[in-house]
Order: structure tokens, then sequence, then C-alpha cells
């Protein structure tokens, strides 16, 4: 595979944007809405992402044959604890034990408002806390922007907007911000700005929550930006250098690593449904969670790559479907949004360093 410079910011592959008509993707989502959002009390149910992204790529008929594999690792919806209240809500924002309540709560703000006016309305209070939860919250949410959006021409569903309510409701939950930072010499490009992020002094105690208790500096990167639509060249830039950067840099963490790119394409997902006015400080977000990822999981030293052959992206999808990993999936499905060989083959790397879903 060589590297073709392309940046269209979209898909080489098949359709996108939760365009499904089957009614597969209705169904899987009302299936997985008797499941918690997470498991084991920390771990992500990465489920409701994968299936919108096998939807998105064109293959709602492998949805449920994938779920029934990855069903063992979903558990129960948890209990409420307490109704999330307009007055209150800042007392429960955070607290991963009112996970139900945020999401009973979201539920009827949807019943009662656009969806995009909520959205409109939340995400500059959930911004901050974007942090939480691995970033699986904002990725959870920025699928279900995704579905809501494409499939407004056809009508808008019920289970799909009981998505959103659910991700909204997870990222409010696990909402945890990233506090005393210190402002490090940056890079002008994206690329070059990862480079310089610097990695943990330790990185080999703890998970997510506790590594990033322990960033403390990251680099300066495009702080001064001229208004919305730089914001999303500037993001677009961003989701792409990071998802190349995976094919050189993913043997750090396999797994963890993903996150480095879905998280800000998840914002760049959402940014069409949101005010122009949320798009510079949305790219400043999207920014400290790819840089913190990269700092807690970043190897030392990068390793060249090169993919077994060349592929369409249409193929490239299909190896990370038959692989069944819920990264490599949405990994893959990233790639698929920059659209170049330089991320394909991020995706291929992706299937040969994370273990497969097991039938």
């Amino acid at each position: 595979m060589t590297d073709t410079g392309t940046d269209t910011g979209t898909s080489t592959g098949t359709s996108t944007g939760g365009t499904d008509t089957t009614g597969i993707l209705d169904e899987a989502l009302e299936r997985l809405h008797t499941s918690g959002p997470e498991r084991l009390g920390r771990l992500t149910n990465h489920a409701p992402m994968a299936v919108e992204a096998l939807t998105a790529r064109g293959r709602p008929e492998a949805v449920h044959k994938w779920l029934d594999l990855y069903a063992p690792k979903l558990e129960e919806f948890p209990a409420r604890v307490a109704p999330v209240t307009d007055a209150e809500w800042h007392t429960a924002l955070g607290d991963p034990r009112r996970a139900a309540d945020w999401i009973a709560y979201f539920h009827r703000q949807l019943d009662e408002h656009p969806w995009r006016e909520v959205l409109a309305r939340w995400w500059p209070r959930l911004l901050p806390g974007m942090y939480g939860g691995s970033t699986h919250p904002v990725i959870r949410v920025g699928h279900a922007v995704r579905t809501l959006e494409a499939s407004e021409a056809t009508g808008v569903t019920a289970p799909r907007l009981a998505e959103l309510a659910h991700g909204l409701g997870y990222w409010a939950a696990r909402h945890r911000p990233l506090t005393d930072v210190t402002p490090l010499p940056g890079a002008r490009s994206a690329a070059d700005a990862l480079d310089a992020v610097p990695p943990l002094a330790d990185r080999t105690d703890g998970g997510f929550p506790a590594r990033l208790g322990r960033v403390r500096g990251l680099p300066v990167w495009a702080a001064s930006v001229d208004g919305p639509e730089e914001a999303r060249r500037r993001l677009t830039e961003l989701v792409r250098a990071a998802t190349h950067r995976y094919a050189t840099h993913g043997h750090g963490d396999e797994t963890m690593l993903v996150h480095a790119a879905t998280a800000p394409n998840a914002v760049l997902r959402a940014l069409p449904a949101l005010p122009r006015a949320l798009w510079v400080p949305s790219l400043h977000a999207a920014w400290t969670a790819s840089a913190a990822v990269t700092a807690m999981y970043a190897p030392d030293e990068p390793v060249a790559y090169d993919p077994p052959g060349t592929f369409t992206a249409q193929e490239v999808f299909e190896r990370a479907l038959a692989h069944g990993d819920e990264h490599v999936i949405k990994l893959t499905d990233t790639a698929l949004d920059v659209g170049d060989e330089r991320a394909l083959a991020a995706a291929l790397r992706a299937v040969e360093l994370s273990e497969p879903l097991a039938p």
C-alpha cells in the first residue's frame, strides 16, 4: 500500500451514516437497551457502537450474528437511585452509580424536545468531562448522532432516539474533567504535535482512570483557531493523524490507542448537528483527549509497518468484521472516514495486533 495523500474526510467504503432501512439496526438497539452501558463495574458495553458501524458500512445482515457472539459480555441494565432533575443535575454529574437515572432523564428530555436542541444544550456541559469512561461515552454519542442525522430523511425512529439518551446518560454518569494540565511546547501539525506528547513516566500501574490522573502536561496544538470552519478542518487533520499513527504505534496498547483516533472522530461526526459556536471548544477538547490517550499508552519507539498487500476499503472492513473485535471494527470505521491508504493500513494493523472475538 502506498499513501495517496488523499484528505477527503469521507469514506472510500460502502454506504455510511446509519442509512439502514431493513429495521435491523433498530432491532439491535432495542435488544441492547435492556443492557447496561458497562460491565464488571468499569468496562464499556461497545455493542451499540459496533452495530451502528456495521449498518453504516452496509453490513446490517451481520449485526445479529455479531451480537450473538458479543452477548456474553453484556450485563443487565443497572437499577435507578433517584431521578435526575433540571434543578439538581449538577449533584449527579460524574456519578457512575446514577447511570440509569441519567439515561431516564435524557429519555424524558428527548420526548419533550427535538434531539438537536437537547444535544446543543448538553454538549457544552458534558464536553469538559469527555475523558471519563475511557472516552467511550462521547464515542457512543458520535455513533448515535451519525445515525440520527442520516435517518431524518426517512424518519427518526424511537430506538435511535433512545440510543442518544443512553449515550448522553452514560457520558453524564462518567463525566470526568482533565484538570491541572501544564501547556507544553507543541507543533504546527497534528502529527508532529502527537509525536511531541511526553509519555507518562509510569505506564505500568493502573488502568485508564489512574493513568489519566497522572497526566500533567500536554503539548499545545491548534490553540488559536479562526472560526468554526478552521476548527472542523483541524479536527479532520487530528483524526487523520491519530489514525495514521496507529499503524506504527498501536503496539503500545492495541486497544486503548484506538481511542486516540475514535474519540476525536466522534466529536467530528457530531459537529454538523451542533451550533457552530461549539465547534472550536469541541476541537480543543478532542485534542486533549487524543493527546492524553497518547501520553498514557504510546510505546517508547514506533515500528515500521507494511500491510500484507493492497486492499480496497470494503475488503479492509470485511477483514475487520471477520476478526470481530469491537475496537477493530470501530477503528476501521474511522479509517474509512479518513479514506486514504495509510488509514486502511492502520486498520489492518489493528486486525493483526488484537485478539479476535471468540466464536
